[in-house]
């Protein structure tokens, strides 16, 4: 089958790599790196109708260019799909927009990162019955054995993703946590150690785990050479924003999301405030500057 993929970065290149070495037909469009195509016209020219287009760009301003740059020039029955995190919302307009056209839009989550193109990517679509059935072939591709579901309505791949990554926060700070509260014990532990021997016969042991065992080995016990600063895309909000609207109490979500706001302050007016506070009304101690 031919695709056109728009966007070769780490997840957009090793998507693109999996797909050909099925067999599959794939021209590329990224104006920062080396593509079959030099424009998104170009890009059209090189499929054959019905055209299938994958959006694999950053959620927000570029990806809402680009798709309204496509719709714009592509043809009625073609397809487009958006495979970055965008918002389930945006996805939803977007589909609407291009069904005036006559223009198939499906929106697939995709997880798997930079792992993806040997191991395969998870992915969840949303859209259409028959736009999503005649991608078939390429989600198939794309997925390990059992990584691929037709998920919902336009709306559900990324909404179904939004939920996967405010998960993957509170996995993560889990983590986190308990190897610091380890790191800071009594004991001369190893952390790269008991990193790796959780992973076999643990209940928790999982890839996440493995790919902490790994950043031991890469950087030593003591991460040293990373810096405890931790962003976020926008997922984590996303799933607390929902769960806000459905009555839906996210307690691990929800604290998760605030320890990466915390890590970015190098100095905390709150705890600033905390320290005035217990020195004001029970005279403790402050340090100061």
């Amino acid at each position: 089958m031919k695709l056109g993929m728009i966007g070769l970065g780490r997840m957009g290149a090793g998507m693109t790599e999996r797909l050909r070495r099925a067999d599959h037909e794939v021209a590329t469009y990224d104006p920062n790196v080396a593509s079959t195509a030099d424009t998104l016209e170009e890009l059209r020219d090189q499929l054959d109708r019905p055209r299938a287009f994958w959006l694999m760009i950053p959620a927000g301003e570029i990806t809402e260019q680009t798709f309204q740059s496509l719709i714009a020039i592509v043809d009625g029955g073609d397809t487009i799909v958006d495979g970055g995190n965008s918002n389930f919302r945006d996805s939803q307009r977007r589909y609407a927009e291009a069904a005036a056209r006559g223009i198939h839009f499906v929106d697939v989550g995709v997880s798997g990162g930079i792992w993806g193109l040997e191991n395969g990517f998870c992915l969840m679509a949303g859209g259409d019955e028959d736009a999503v059935s005649r991608l078939a072939p390429i989600f198939y591709a794309l997925a390990p054995a059992d990584g691929y579901a037709h998920v919902g309505a336009s709306g559900a791949g990324h909404f179904t993703k939004m939920v996967h990554n405010g998960i993957e926060y509170g996995l993560m700070q889990a983590y986190a946590e308990g190897f610091e509260v380890m790191k800071r014990s009594e004991f001369d532990l190893d952390l790269h150690e008991i990193a790796g021997i959780w992973r076999y016969g643990s209940v928790v042991r999982s890839w996440l785990l493995d790919l902490l065992h790994s950043a031991f080995e890469e950087e030593g016990g003591e991460l040293e050479h990373i810096r405890g600063y931790v962003e976020d895309s926008g997922e984590g909000r996303w799933t607390i924003h929902e769960a806000m609207a459905e009555d839906v109490p996210v307690p691990v979500i929800t604290a998760a999301l605030f320890a990466r706001f915390a890590s970015r302050q190098d100095e905390s007016f709150a705890a600033k405030v905390n320290a005035a506070l217990r020195n004001q009304f029970g005279g403790h101690a402050v340090r100061t500057e």
